[in-house]
């Protein structure tokens, strides 16, 4: 399916885990701008059982998972107001948005308010043809995501909640990715993306 993104800007955050994203942009012929920031004190922070959360825990998580998409989104938003074009923004949020995960009270929480975003931002930023979504992946077998989940009794855990049976390729991700910044999504804005398998559905 062709996704007439040649010649487009677009700017990936998180790139360094999203690597794939960047190279599947790049392939389509879109103008890339990547952008990286190591999350792996945030990754431990976010595993904490509900008691025993931190007040620093929690903001770093929020800064990271919704603060910084703000801010980013804002500057994206604002260029694209001011030079009268559309455009289209897409945030990564996760299943755990919509459905609650054993030690991740915190993580949950943030995706959970990082698609409430999504939804006000698209609200707002419509009447400037600018149009906003997210994706929910499961757990994205990554380079993080296989070290994070290669405990078999920890992956069992979840796997038996997701009715494929597998976790999500980062060409999954990305596909989605690259559909919802395509016109064949022009119609498509405030909506919460799945690439999870079957786990909202149980």
């Amino acid at each position: 399916m062709e996704l007439f993104l040649a010649g487009r800007r677009v700017l990936v955050t998180g790139a360094g885990k999203g690597r794939g994203t960047v190279q599947a942009l790049h392939a389509t012929g879109a103008r890339v701008v990547a952008v990286s920031r190591t999350q792996a004190d945030l990754d431990s922070l976010v595993r904490e059982p509900f008691l025993e959360v931190t007040k620093e825990a929690f903001d770093r998580s929020f800064e990271v998972n919704l603060r910084a998409v703000i801010q980013v989104s804002q500057i994206v938003a604002r260029g694209l107001i001011a030079r009268g074009v559309p455009g289209a923004i897409v945030n990564v949020s996760s299943q755990c948005s919509q459905r609650a995960v054993t030690n991740h009270s915190v993580y949950c929480s943030t995706k959970g308010a990082l698609d409430m975003l999504t939804k006000v931002m698209a609200l707002e930023l419509g009447p400037h043809k600018i149009r906003v979504n997210a994706v929910n992946p499961t757990v994205v077998m990554t380079s993080m995501g296989q070290a994070t989940w290669s405990d078999p009794h920890k992956a069992k855990t979840m796997l038996n909640r997701i009715p494929l049976g597998k976790f999500a390729e980062v060409e999954h991700v990305v596909n989605a990715i690259l559909f919802l910044l395509s016109d064949r999504s022009g119609m498509t804005t405030g909506s919460t993306l799945p690439v999870e398998g079957g786990f909202w559905a149980c």
